[in-house]
């Protein structure tokens, strides 16, 4: 999501919104009338794009913000002129007054877009404020990140990648995150020294800068491609996520894959502590 938001700060800042099209009610599921969304954008200008998570927020000059999420197969792109065509799942289409389109396609129709008219602290909206600290633009110090490891006793893969604790992991980078700092996905919170919680704070920090540098990781189902519709290029340094069976890299033993909470977890057995 932080690739699509660059990406998006270069194409369509300053740009006022023409129209747009709802091809699919369930995408703005959050209004009673989904079709109020295309009476409330025409006119107004895309003046930011931030992001909070997996959610992108564009700040409209009406002081409300557009929010977008991808859900788990949904996708942005951008094409230059109308006429090309579209994509097969594509649930709405935004048509810029300057030219070109924001198109979101979403084949399991789990993302959404939304309007949000209130904001709290920091300028977020109400709709997110459960959301907890984002890596990447949140800066803390790795001994606050230690104390608030120190107050939960939940598994490190299940928290990594819940939401309110800290915003934006998911399945991949979990693991390649755990593996990077030696730790297995089931110690326990709790349980991590200061040193530890050191390292995997770095390799968090250090992994996700990474992945967004390489423009994100697409798997086998190109799920995830970017504002442009290209895939992107981290699934080639993936160290853990999707190879099971295959030698770890660090002590060669076999890469294995376990379930948690119904998604494949993988893992080096042998030098994850």
């Amino acid at each position: 999501m932080e690739t699509i938001r660059r990406d998006l700060e270069r194409e369509v800042m300053g740009k006022r919104v023409k129209s747009i099209e709802i091809l699919n009610e369930r995408t703005a599921r959050r209004r009673s009338n989904p079709h109020d969304l295309e009476t409330l954008l025409p006119g107004q200008r895309l003046s930011g794009v931030r992001r909070r998570g997996k959610y992108l927020l564009f700040d409209l000059d009406s002081q409300m913000i557009l929010v977008v999420h991808l859900g788990m197969t949904g996708q942005l792109l951008h094409v230059k002129g109308t006429r090309e065509p579209v994509a097969e799942h594509t649930r709405a289409i935004i048509t810029l007054a300057q030219g070109g389109q924001l198109r979101f396609v979403d084949q399991r129709t789990f993302g959404e877009l939304f309007i949000a008219e209130s904001c709290g602290k920091g300028g977020i909206p109400a709709e997110l404020s459960h959301l907890g600290f984002d890596p990447l633009a949140n800066e803390i110090t790795w001994a606050g990140f230690a104390t608030m490891l120190a107050s939960r006793d939940t598994r490190l893969k299940a928290l990594l990648v819940d939401q309110s604790f800290v915003a934006g992991i998911g399945n991949i980078y979990s693991d390649e995150i755990l593996f990077a700092s030696g730790l297995r996905y089931d110690r326990r919170a709790g349980s991590i020294s200061a040193q530890e919680a050191r390292r995997l704070y770095r390799a968090m920090i250090e992994l996700l800068n990474e992945a967004v540098a390489q423009r994100g990781s697409s798997l086998a189902d190109e799920a995830y491609r970017d504002l442009y519709g290209e895939t992107g290029n981290y699934q080639g340094q993936h160290n853990v996520y999707d190879r099971e069976g295959k030698p770890c890299p660090r002590c060669k033993h076999p890469i294995a894959r376990d379930k948690v909470n119904g998604r494949s977890t993988f893992y080096c057995p042998h030098c994850q502590l």
